[in-house]
């Protein structure tokens, strides 16, 4: 479902706790003459220049990466997923939550450090990453407990970025998974996936919705394989 252009009806695309006014990239100058709208307290250009910045160096620290996926994508695909989500079905128009979208796994999984990322794009954004980081110091286990354990009490953005992160990952569990993923593994994967999220809801019934949708489908195309 596309709410883009539907008046806010959630927490994810009414104005943040922050203060900020909701914003919209719908209403970008369209020519030479149109004076441009803004997202927030930003204008529409310095906006776009964040996003842009964001999706540029999440790009070069991602470089090289594959996706599990039999398919083998490149890894920025995935945050670019994410952020589809956000825009396209959560209506999400909060710049700084969009930027901690592209930026969610720099600091997890390559040698982005969070004073990198705060001296970048500020120290908003990277709380929010880090919010989204796993300590990978920890036992695998444990990582994926404290993930369901820390979901209900995110900030909204995070809460925001986490469920668009657990759409697009449970999209492919179900279409296109890890190569020697046994069924077993993929169905643990839903049940996880499915506990985090419980922890999410109230933020966007669309994206709500959504992960509904996907783990629905990915739970029949496991079915039909056993």
């Amino acid at each position: 479902m596309h709410v883009a252009d539907e008046a806010p009806s959630s927490l994810g695309d009414a104005p943040s706790s922050r203060g900020e006014a909701p914003c919209s990239l719908d209403d970008a100058p369209c020519g030479p003459g149109d004076a441009p709208s803004s997202l927030g307290d930003a204008p529409w250009m310095v906006a776009m220049d964040r996003v842009l910045a964001a999706l540029a160096f999440a790009a070069e620290r991602h470089r090289g990466q594959r996706r599990k996926g039999v398919t083998h994508e490149p890894y920025i695909n995935h945050p670019i997923g994410v952020v589809t989500l956000l825009w396209e079905v959560g209506g999400v128009r909060d710049v700084t939550t969009l930027v901690a979208a592209l930026l969610h796994d720099v600091v997890e999984d390559t040698a982005t450090t969070p004073e990198e990322v705060a001296r970048r794009f500020g120290v908003e954004v990277a709380g929010i990453v880090a919010e989204l980081t796993d300590d990978k110091s920890l036992p695998k286990a444990t990582r994926k407990r404290l993930q369901i354990e820390h979901a209900p009490n995110a900030s909204p953005p995070a809460k925001l970025v986490k469920l668009a992160d657990k759409i697009h990952n449970v999209k492919e569990i179900g279409s296109a998974p890890p190569a020697g993923w046994s069924l077993d593994r993929r169905q643990a994967y839903l049940d996880w996936a499915r506990a985090v999220v419980a922890g999410l809801r109230g933020i966007n019934p669309a994206l709500e919705a959504a992960f509904d949708e996907a783990l629905a489908a990915a739970q029949a195309a496991i079915t039909v394989r056993t």
